[in-house]
């Protein structure tokens, strides 16, 4: 999504990385967002291009270690990143290969989009967030701003990007992993209430985490996240539960079991988080029949 508007502003600005055997596979066929095809510019780490102002990351946590490298000929002194991976930890790998000082923090969230294949569909694109680990409203993030108004994305700069974060992380524990476990789309939530305590009992964990790490999720950000949730088209479905349909690898990894060993370290009780990740292991351990 957030190519495509990029792309739709200036098609220079966009380049893709990727390896060489998926350049060769992407170059074939247009990708489709709502239905209207781009032609990005695919780089592998041989192609000639100058280094980038800005790195959007945009795979699967279980990507980011193979994909990293493959960025290192466009890093230059002054390459900033803005990870839209799920979680709460990529923010710092990334910094461990590249230097946590060129890492803004940010995530995407409240989009509908619905992959098949590589081509995407969305009604609702959210917004992106995004803020320096200080919070301050720097030069790189003003920019950032700008060029995102100018392409018409929608964004927000949060006055404590810790706490949105892991606002947005207690809304993925939830609502992704509930969605995949039962298969249902987002209308589900708003229909059932047992569907709504589903997730709040998942929420309810992530919560207790962060409190003990000082990050301030309250019984109001519950609520909040609730009120997100049956926002979205009723027909959407989260990506973990496209990933299941796909029969995909999931972020469980990335969800419950950060939360469980968040828990661990804290002495805190996550029973919700251990069901849902042993019943979404197996799930996926019956992908080959």
């Amino acid at each position: 999504m957030y190519a495509s508007k990029l792309h739709a502003l200036d098609d220079s600005l966009v380049k893709v990385v990727v390896d060489e055997e998926r350049k060769r596979r992407y170059e074939q066929k247009a990708i489709l967002v709502n239905e209207q095809p781009y032609r990005f510019q695919y780089l592998t780490p041989s192609s000639e291009a100058p280094v980038a102002d800005l790195v959007i990351i945009a795979v699967k946590e279980y990507q980011l270690a193979d994909a990293l490298p493959l960025l290192k000929p466009f890093v230059g002194q002054h390459t900033c990143f803005l990870s839209l991976l799920n979680g709460i930890s990529s923010e710092k790998t990334i910094g461990e290969a590249y230097g946590i000082e060129r890492v803004l923090y940010a995530f995407g969230i409240a989009m509908d989009a619905q992959r098949t294949g590589r081509d995407v569909s969305y009604t609702d694109m959210g917004h992106m967030v995004f803020g320096e680990a200080d919070n301050a409203v720097s030069p790189r993030v003003k920019a950032i701003k700008a060029l995102f108004e100018a392409a018409a994305i929608p964004y927000q700069v949060p006055p404590d990007i810790h706490q949105a974060m892991w606002f947005k992380f207690m809304v993925n524990v939830a609502v992704n992993q509930v969605s995949a476990l039962l298969r249902i789309p987002f209308g589900v939530f708003a229909k059932y209430q047992e569907a709504r305590a589903l997730l709040i009992q998942a929420a309810q964990e992530v919560q207790e985490v962060a409190q003990r790490k000082g990050i301030d999720l309250t019984e109001t950000a519950i609520g909040k996240m609730v009120d997100t949730i049956l926002s979205l088209n009723p027909d959407g479905k989260t990506s973990m539960l496209q990933d299941v349909e796909a029969q995909r690898p999931t972020e469980l990894e990335t969800f419950a079991g950060e939360v469980i060993r968040q828990g661990e370290a804290l002495t805190v009780a996550t029973p919700i988080n251990r069901f849902l990740y042993n019943a979404l292991a197996l799930v996926e351990k019956g992908y080959s029949g």
